[in-house]
């Protein structure tokens, strides 16, 4: 499979504009040699060690969760990041990321963190939207069928597939264009013999429902404190994780809602009206507030709250979405940099 093939299964699977304005997805690296793909490698961080395991494996293409190429770039010389990704051109290796596209998405990250409890009532905590292709809606008028037909006609040779022209064969015609096509279109529409009146719409931004940063569910039965820990413990294959009991609350205090989010939670987690939440890593007063404030919170470090997604659902998809096509292996040597010793 060629590369810009493969990306294209991957952005299908997740489109970049599910992330974050503020996050670096997609294609990142592409070598300057191509050549096909047939081992893609997934991995949440690029470390030093899964670089060199990627090329013993002979990756084609790295699937890192984390996006190794985040802020500008001046030189690459001798530093870690650097070394990875001179070792990514030379050997001919490109590497793609997804980070909070794969948060956001519908059965996502943050929705396979969820099942480590019997859930209902999912929704996002921060309800997803995306600009929609075009940025002006163009609303003309016609006396007549007829002169509503020449605007069309008119639009059409001008701007062809630039812009979508909805008409139902009525006097009412549609025009869905970008900024810059306003001023000619408004000039097509006084060039015919009876002008339609236009009324012109600014276009926001388009909610996708149930896509969005961080979950908040509902549990159909109640469980305690000491169940929720280890089921967490179970889901998440962690032998240990900290938490942090809400002001008067114990280990055997019920829990009927959660809320979670994946990776750094707190900003996204604020507010969320819940009885536990859980995340990878808080700062010392985020927790304390939130634990005054009647909330557990579970911490179990950063990319423990990811990784398990990359085994338990990416990789089965991908082998699905890749059609046999391509090899899709997992790092054996990816892990939090933090350990309990």
């Amino acid at each position: 499979m060629e590369l810009k093939e493969a990306v294209a299964v991957l952005d299908g699977l997740a489109a970049p504009s599910l992330a974050e304005s503020w996050d670096n997805v997609g294609l990142l690296l592409q070598p300057y040699t191509q050549r096909e793909v047939k081992t893609v490698f997934l991995t949440n961080d690029l470390s030093e060690d899964v670089m060199a395991e990627a090329v013993e494996q002979k990756a084609d293409l790295i699937l890192s969760y984390h996006p190794p190429l985040f802020r500008p770039f001046k030189r690459i010389t001798t530093g870690w990041k650097d070394r990875i990704i001179a070792c990514c051109l030379e050997k001919g290796i490109a590497v793609y990321s997804p980070h909070t596209a794969y948060d956001t998405l519908k059965g996502g990250v943050n929705d396979w963190l969820l099942k480590a409890f019997d859930v209902q009532g999912v929704t996002p905590l921060q309800q997803k939207d995306v600009s929609p292709p075009y940025s002006h809606q163009v609303e003309a008028n016609s006396a007549h069928v007829p002169a509503a037909e020449d605007f069309v006609q008119k639009v059409t040779q001008e701007f062809g597939e630039r812009v979508s022209v909805v008409s139902n064969g009525g006097k009412c015609v549609k025009v869905l264009c970008g900024e810059q096509a306003l001023p000619t279109i408004v000039n097509l529409a006084n060039r015919t013999p009876e002008p339609p009146k236009l009324v012109v719409t600014k276009l926001e931004k388009v909610p996708l429902f149930e896509h969005g940063a961080g979950r908040r569910a509902g549990l159909r039965e109640s469980i305690t404190i000491q169940e929720a820990i280890s089921r967490v413990k179970t889901h998440l294959g962690l032998p240990h994780i900290r938490v942090a009991v809400a002001q008067g609350s114990k280990l055997d205090s019920q829990v009927k809602t959660v809320a979670v989010c994946a990776g750094s939670g707190a900003s996204v987690l604020r507010g969320a009206a819940a009885d536990l939440w859980l995340t990878g890593e808080m700062s010392h007063h985020e927790v304390l507030d939130a634990a005054h404030n009647g909330t557990t919170v579970i911490l179990v470090d950063h990319s423990n709250s990811e990784r398990g997604f990359l085994k338990e659902e990416l990789q089965p998809t991908l082998h699905q979405l890749f059609a046999g096509k391509v090899n899709v292996l997992i790092s054996q040597q990816d892990r939090d940099p933090l350990q309990v010793l």
